[in-house]
């Protein structure tokens, strides 16, 4: 059975959940992977609220979605950020300027993303993990080993109480391995399971893109890591080096001429999404495959229209038998 082909909302917060539900089941789409911000999924109601999950359900129903998983990559962001400025957005307003508040806010809100979830019947929740070492990424001044291992040290501490919960739920946290992140490549993903004790309830939002301009081999990454892949999202990168700009974006924003790599459609940048859908199938996974849509040079429902179709044009069952068995002896 194939795949479902799900639309992540985050980049549609602007619209309300009924709105883009109706478009997704327009553009084709099989169910909807929900952020909770915006107005889509309000995680402390969710958590004590049955008739609300149960409201979100019957509202996608309506459109024939599915929904498989939640995302609360903001709130995540919060919990182990230096948590300056550029995050008051992240949190109430009544916390804005206050690090510590802010980061208690959502170590409770991550919590609640797991009880959340549970009540919507999902059984991954996805997000980021904020890093309080990223930072110090080039190591000038010089960055002692001891900061780093602080560091992973830290991380563990702070997420190892919201994991708990998860288990507890019967939910996986699915970090998206991305810059800014404790995890950010195939070297600190290891290093960030192994920081956690390799606990069940945490493994990898596996998004191609990330791994893509940074060099890494993403279907190398799934190889690396394939019982931990609990789920995916669909999205593309290109490298646009013109020999004036460089990898680390030069503060030019997304979707600026001259920046050395930007997001594209699916199927519109470098991404080798066969080698994916090959090493998907290798690892056995066998949950949505989510397009998470960003392209600054394309109008967005044009993207996901044919977002959608690009992944169900992509995506295929592995074989269950070998190619050659119908010359065996009999």
């Amino acid at each position: 059975m194939p795949r479902q082909v799900t639309l992540f909302t985050g980049q549609w917060a602007d619209l309300s959940l009924a709105d883009l539900a109706r478009k997704a089941g327009e553009f084709g789409y099989d169910g909807l992977e929900l952020a909770c911000w915006g107005k889509h999924v309000d995680v402390d109601r969710a958590a004590v609220d049955s008739a609300y999950c149960a409201g979100l359900r019957e509202l996608l129903q309506e459109q024939n979605l599915g929904c498989w998983a939640i995302s609360n990559h903001l709130a995540g962001q919060l919990v182990c950020d230096p948590n300056d400025a550029r995050s008051d957005a992240f949190a109430p307003d009544a916390l804005a300027g206050d690090a510590e508040a802010k980061r208690a806010w959502a170590v409770s809100a991550m919590k609640n993303t797991a009880r959340a979830a549970r009540n919507m019947g999902v059984p991954v929740a996805c997000g980021f993990t904020g890093s309080p070492i990223w930072h110090l990424l080039y190591a000038f001044p010089p960055v002692s080993q001891a900061t780093i291992d602080a560091g992973f040290a830290r991380f563990a501490e702070l997420w190892n109480p919201i994991l708990d919960v998860f288990e507890e739920c019967g939910v996986r946290f699915a970090l998206e391995v991305h810059p800014t992140e404790i995890a950010f490549d195939i070297v600190t993903a290891a290093r960030a399971l192994d920081a956690v004790g390799r606990r069940e309830g945490f493994g990898f939002n596996f998004d191609p893109s990330h791994l893509q301009w940074q060099g890494i081999d993403p279907v190398r990454f799934i190889d690396e890591f394939p019982d931990r892949i609990y789920h995916v999202h669909m999205k593309d990168a290109a490298v646009t080096l013109d020999g004036r700009s460089g990898l680390l974006g030069s503060h030019l924003d997304f979707g600026a001429p001259g920046r050395g790599w930007d997001f594209r459609s699916v199927g519109r940048g470098d991404v080798d999404f066969e080698g994916i859908i090959r090493a998907l199938n290798r690892a056995g996974y066998r949950g949505p495959l989510s397009v998470e849509w960003e392209d600054a040079g394309m109008d967005r429902e044009h993207g996901a229209r044919e977002s959608c179709e690009f992944v169900r044009g992509i995506d295929f069952e592995p074989s269950d038998v070998a190619f050659d068995a119908a010359f065996e002896r009999r």
